[in-house]
C-alpha cells in the first residue's frame, strides 16, 4: 500500500528564498536517491505566504521507514533547520 505524505512548515519570513533554493536542492536528493519515493514536491501557500506543504508519496511503509535514513537527505536538509518557524505538521495517508 502506497503511503502519501502531507507536512507543512512555517517558514520565517527572512528565509523563504533560502529555504526554497535548499529545498529544491532537496528534493532533487531525494527523489535521486530514495528509489522508494515516488514523489516529493514543495507548494507555497497562496493564502499564507510563508507557509509551505511538501507532498510526498511512497511505494509502501518500508520505503517511508527509509526516508529519512538517507545520508544524502541528511546532508541536503542541513541547510533548511534555521529556517523553519515551529515544528512541522505530518499528516500521514494511506494510498487508495
Amino acid at each position: 500500500m502506497t503511503i502519501g505524505i502531507v507536512a507543512t512548515l512555517k517558514i520565517k519570513p527572512d528565509q523563504v528564498d533560502h529555504f526554497e533554493t535548499n529545498f529544491l536542492k532537496l528534493a532533487a536528493v531525494v527523489l535521486a536517491e530514495e528509489s522508494g519515493c515516488r514523489f516529493y514536491a514543495l507548494h507555497r501557500s497562496r493564502s499564507e505566504p510563508n507557509t509551505y506543504k511538501v507532498l510526498e508519496q511512497y511505494d509502501d511503509a518500508e520505503a517511508f521507514a527509509k526516508h529519512g535514513k538517507y545520508p544524502a537527505f541528511k546532508e541536503a536538509n542541513i541547510p533548511l533547520k534555521d529556517c523553519i518557524a515551529e515544528p512541522p505538521v505530518i499528516e500521514l495517508l494511506d494510498g487508495v
